[in-house]
């Protein structure tokens, strides 16, 4: 699936976000719901929140509209944790794209969208400080090409890809063996997806799993451990 050869189109969601959305794939990178509430109830407060961690190491699968990021940024100011943010994206948005993001006027942060714009304008490829509590390495790659000896030590993973039925490469026994093996000792891994299929597969790779009340408009997601 290459999507730089897929229209992508801005779409409202519930909660006054916006999210884009493939017509060719009728997918959506956010819940129709809500994108910020979606993003803050699945990897904010149930992953992020749920470390004791005052210094830790966040890997996510789909970097996307950096609306993650963006909120984690802000959550990190807030409680005065470091994070150095590990993101991976095989298909970045182009500026027109990124531009029209309303996600950086919603965090009740005056600087929220230069925020988001300094995220996205990072370069790939390197570690960018962006504040004292807070620095990103964006990797321009596929993660079943990643060469997992070259990522740190991993407290958090934010497992954000398309769908199962949309990428089914990017949630494989092997792949979630290869994330696994990256995260520290009681690691988290929090995922909006809740299939059965998925929740065996981690389990397999080494992940305590339990399922949680979804955001809204979804009925369950999923929360694994490292012990």
């Amino acid at each position: 699936m290459d999507k730089h050869h897929l229209k992508r189109e801005v779409t409202q969601t519930e909660d006054g976000s916006v999210t884009l959305f493939i017509p060719e794939l009728d997918e959506h990178y956010h819940s129709v719901h809500g994108a910020v509430q979606e993003s803050r109830h699945v990897f904010i407060e149930a992953g992020l929140r749920h470390s004791n961690l005052e210094c830790l190491t966040i890997l996510e699968a789909g970097f996307g509209t950096g609306l993650n990021a963006l909120l984690t940024y802000f959550e990190a100011k807030c409680t005065g944790r470091k994070v150095h943010f590990v993101t991976m994206e095989k298909y970045p948005l182009v500026s027109e794209e990124y531009c029209v993001l309303n996600y950086g006027h919603l965090v009740d942060e005056q600087d929220g969208a230069d925020v988001l714009m300094a995220l996205h304008n990072a370069p790939w490829g390197e570690k960018v400080v962006m504040s004292d509590f807070f620095s990103i390495t964006k990797l321009h790659v596929d993660m079943k090409h990643v060469k997992w000896d070259d990522i740190p030590p991993v407290d958090l993973v934010y497992y954000d890809a398309f769908a199962p039925d949309i990428q089914p490469s990017l949630w494989s026994d092997t792949l979630f063996e290869s994330v696994v093996n990256t995260m520290s000792s009681n690691g988290i891994l929090t995922t909006y997806c809740a299939k059965g299929v998925v929740r065996r597969s981690l389990q397999s790779a080494g992940l305590t799993m339990e399922r949680l009340p979804g955001p809204p408009g979804k009925r369950e997601m999923l929360r694994g451990v490292k012990r």
